[in-house]
């Protein structure tokens, strides 16, 4: 099994990166917040409830079979 690639504030950042805000579907948000995290560092909270935090770099990978790489 994968590795969890959405995240909820006060979550724990598994590897060193920059994340950014996305909608809990995986789509894009107007003006998203972008930071830069250490691993085992605690996300802050979103601008808005309804987001998670994803890793930058799983933006630009395609997903399995044309699949989303953004699923629970």
């Amino acid at each position: 099994m994968g590795e969890q690639s959405q995240f909820q504030a006060g979550e724990k950042a598994p590897n060193n990166g920059v994340y950014i805000e996305a909608g809990e579907t995986g789509s894009n948000v107007e003006d998203p917040q972008q930071i830069k995290m250490e691993a085992g560092e605690k996300f802050p909270d979103n601008a808005n409830q309804d987001r998670v935090w994803i890793n930058k770099r799983d933006l630009s990978r395609p997903g399995v079979q044309g699949r989303s790489n953004n699923r629970r």
